[in-house]
């Protein structure tokens, strides 16, 4: 049992880790709104970016929010792999 939970957060991890790099190099694309595969990606990340671009302050045109997004989903990451491990 732990070793599935411990597969699911890993995929579930790297399939974020993945949709908030997608989000970092949309941002230097132009890329249409209803482009499917942009939709899907913010669909993903927003829920994520959201709370942290209210609690970060933005720096000019710098959204540090995507960075501060990863650090996070692999320290959550990291802790559920300790925590099932022990």
């Amino acid at each position: 049992m732990a070793a599935i939970l411990l597969t699911f957060v890993n995929t579930l991890g790297t399939v974020l880790y993945l949709a908030m790099l997608g989000r970092v190099i949309l941002s230097w694309v132009n890329l249409s709104e209803t482009n499917p595969l942009r939709i899907i990606i913010f669909q993903i990340t927003e829920p994520i970016l959201a709370p942290i671009r209210r609690v970060l302050p933005r720096m000019g045109t710098l959204d540090l929010s995507p960075m501060i997004g990863i650090i996070l989903i692999r320290a959550i990451q990291e802790i559920f792999k300790r925590l099932i491990s022990t």
